[in-house]
């Protein structure tokens, strides 16, 4: 009458301690050791479920709708019940197996680092090579399959990007068919309103409840409101202690919201289809990480026949190849082996260790960040649509204003065009034009996070941009360059960029000032060779990251060019070697992109 419970298996078996810590809000902490308070009920409640769903296997065998023992399969997390193991698979009739695959799993991220995504590509690509070039069939055709792709990466809340692409789609014809100004205004801040407020709702809820808290020094509960009206009315159990962030909400809003002020502005005309719109909003390569797409770039492209060269398949191959390799190859293992260890717990760590941990996440943000664009831009490609570029070496930057054009460009002209211009610009002399760059970069840190950290963050870039500003004005630039003097400017950039990384990166504003502390007193030169033997190939890593990062753009041209210009055949064999290194080289299990978070 003695039973053993299997803990590891009940929370999925290999890796699943990563999984656990890709969740959100997170099962597990950073240090892939410990538990979350969430992850500590999630597994006493696996425990539970499984003491009360004992039952013989006969009975098991003779109901498919049974759940199996051996699973141990069930855990409440949020708005979802958790299939942890794929064991019983086995057990499970066809049509059960297929509804598994299709059904939203968050602990399987559908992201371009998980084999089904690939298979859903290929499947994908399957039918759009037979109604590719049928715009309109096409776009529909595509239009449903992101529909699947964000179901499968944010399950329920894919009812938020309905509703955003509905009124917008009317706010958009509405405010080209007003008369008068006044009633363009109007709807225009209707489509404000509802897009701003599921972000101010999801994202920054919580950090409202928590700041009145602190200032007014009581305890309010930041109780998940639309999940309790959705469990009182419709009968749903999701969890009410907390607000689950949308995957892709910062970018899919800000994407709509350029619509409409485009429209309002006069600068675009409204989409007419709203299966041609929604396929704009929705587009699955960019839509949970961006590039932010505006219309005026992408829906002429609704219209045009599919065109794709040999060259311009292998540029996607390429991007594609390129992305993955600085996600999975120097992103994932510098920060499972080394980054995420020592900002967990940077007082455990020397000054030369946590310096490197700084600078380690810096590559860390850029190689995920950029690879996700890469990899997007090169699926679109795939199919015809040409997304605009997001980055371009931001490190080899000489000032802050220019690492804001060289790192994560839509967002940076998104900022410029509907926040810092309207707020008014550099047209108000030179006190208002700093004080617009502090609040545009104030807001665009918290964009980013709803925490304080994140909005010092944005006013250290804020202070960047000032002081490029000031230093224009007192020495302003010629024509001549002075190797040297570059160099020094990259240097000083690229450790302020560096420096301001900390605040982003840290669980708290204590943590980020501890690692500063410990950088700059418990530097000690004695231990750069300790690191050196203790981790060689995360410092293998780093300098090998950093130094492709500043190769020479005509070098990186020229292997591209290279690459393009190989019989197709050869390019799809180097991508199925590609693969194969990838997946053998996945040690940590799948790693989420950073910027699904945001």
């Amino acid at each position: 009458g003695i039973g053993f419970w299997d803990s590891w298996k009940a929370m999925g078996g290999d890796n699943s301690i990563s999984r656990w810590v890709a969740f959100i809000p997170p099962l597990a902490q950073a240090d892939h050791t410990h538990l979350t308070y969430v992850g500590s009920d999630s597994l006493a409640s696996l425990f539970v479920s499984e003491m009360l769903m004992i039952q013989p296997v006969a009975e098991i065998e003779e109901s498919v709708d049974t759940i199996d023992p051996e699973v141990t399969p069930i855990v409440s997390a949020g708005d979802t019940l958790i299939l942890l193991s794929d064991s019983t698979a086995d057990h499970l009739s066809p049509l059960h197996k297929i509804v598994r695959i299709l059904e939203y799993n968050p602990l399987s991220p559908f992201i371009f680092t998980n084999i089904a995504f690939w298979v859903f590509l290929l499947f994908l690509m399957a039918g759009y090579s037979i109604i590719g070039r049928k715009p309109f069939i096409r776009n529909f055709y595509l239009f449903v399959f992101s529909l699947f792709f964000y179901y499968k990466s944010g399950g329920f809340f894919l009812f938020l990007l309905i509703v955003s692409t509905i009124t917008d789609y009317v706010a958009g014809r509405l405010i080209y068919r007003s008369v008068s100004r006044r009633g363009k205004l109007f709807w225009l801040l209707v489509s404000l309103f509802v897009n701003l407020g599921m972000l101010a709702y999801f994202k920054y809820y919580e950090f409202i409840i928590t700041t009145i808290n602190d200032i007014a020094g009581i305890a309010l509960p930041a109780t998940d409101v639309l999940a309790v009206i959705s469990n009182d009315f419709l009968g749903t159990s999701f969890d009410i202690s907390s607000v689950v962030l949308p995957v892709g909400i910062s970018f899919f809003t800000f994407q709509t919201i350029s619509y409409t002020v485009d429209v309002y502005r006069g600068k675009v005309m409204p989409v007419k289809n709203i299966i041609d719109f929604g396929f704009y909003v929705s587009f699955f390569p960019q839509l949970v990480a961006g590039p932010i797409v505006r219309a005026s770039e992408f829906v002429p492209q609704l219209y045009q026949k599919f065109i794709l060269s040999k060259r311009e398949f292998g540029h996607a191959l390429f991007l594609i190849g390129k992305g993955l390799i600085k996600k999975m190859i120097i992103s994932d293992y510098i920060s499972v082996n080394f980054v995420d260890r020592v900002f967990g717990a940077p007082e455990i760590y020397s000054g030369a260790e946590n310096l490197l941990a700084v600078y380690g996440y810096g590559l860390q943000i850029y190689c995920d960040f950029s690879g996700y664009t890469d990899i997007a831009i090169g699926v679109a490609l795939l199919m015809g649509f040409r997304l605009p570029v997001n980055f371009n070496s931001p490190y080899k930057a000489t000032g802050v204003a220019d690492f804001w054009r060289r790192w994560h460009i839509s967002l940076s002209r998104w900022l410029k065009d509907y926040l810092y211009i309207p707020l008014g610009g550099n047209r108000k002399g030179g006190v208002r034009t700093g004080l617009n760059l502090l609040i545009t970069m104030a807001l665009g840190g918290l964009w980013h996070g709803a925490s304080g950290r994140f909005v010092i963050w944005g006013l250290l870039h804020g202070i960047g941009l000032v002081m490029n500003k000031i230093w224009a004005y007192i020495m302003p630039p010629t024509s001549s360059k002075n190797r040297l003097i570059t160099i020094l400017q990259i240097f000083i950039t690229f450790n302020f960029i560096s420096f301001a990384w900390i605040f982003f990166r840290a669980e708290s504003n204590e943590m980020a000032f501890l690692m500063i502390s410990n950088i700059f007193t418990g530097f000690d030169i004695n231990h750069v060779k300790h690191i050196w033997f203790g981790y060689p190939f995360v410092v293998v890593a780093i300098i090998t990251g950093y130094l492709i990062h500043f190769i020479p753009e005509r070098v990186k041209e020229a292997s591209r060019g290279l690459f393009v210009r190989m019989p197709v055949v050869v390019m799809l064999a180097s991508m199925v070697l590609l693969a194969v290194v990838l997946i053998r080289m996945q040690t940590a299990g799948i790693q989420p992109f950073i910027y699904f978070r945001f």
